[in-house]
């Protein structure tokens, strides 16, 4: 009998976290990555064909652009825009450079009520240290085994 009454209540909390448990449209949610993402890179060749049409290099142009870019990342973020946006596009915002500039400033947002070093100093690269520090840690061990296979002869 104890078992038959486990086995109901069992049923019963899954109906129910079957009830509560938010449905996604995955086609939906493809979509607004694509139109999130797409508009992020449109915008970054809108500022690079701007910079230049004022005469700048290629080169110089593609700095300007991405620091304008990851600064208009910060401020959104700054201002609780970055996260709505982020919330409708989802992987969309990811865009590289203004995911990152996002995935920096807003744990220092977050915590900057715990002072300068331990709020901000200590929390800004929650997000963004793991992959700084494997993205330094893989570009060692490739750079050592490229100057192996040519100190082998290999290369």
């Amino acid at each position: 009998m104890p078992d038959l009454a486990k086995q109901k209540k069992q049923k019963e909390y899954q109906e129910y976290v079957k009830q509560v448990t938010p449905t996604h449209n995955l086609f939906l949610n493809m979509c607004k990555a694509f139109v999130t993402g797409g508009a992020i890179c449109v915008l970054g060749q809108i500022i690079l064909s701007w910079c230049r049409g004022l005469g700048m290099d290629q080169e110089t142009a593609g700095s300007w652009c991405s620091l304008i870019l990851v600064l208009l990342s910060v401020l959104l973020t700054g201002f609780n825009i970055y996260p709505k946006l982020a919330k409708f596009g989802g992987a969309g915002t990811l865009v590289p450079i203004t995911g990152f500039a996002n995935s920096v400033a807003a744990p220092a947002i977050e915590y900057k009520k715990e002072g300068q070093v331990f709020g901000i100093g200590c929390k800004i690269f929650t997000i963004a240290g793991p992959v700084i520090l494997y993205g330094i840690f893989t570009s060692w061990v490739l750079g050592a085994g490229y100057l192996a296979l040519k100190f082998f002869g290999i290369l």
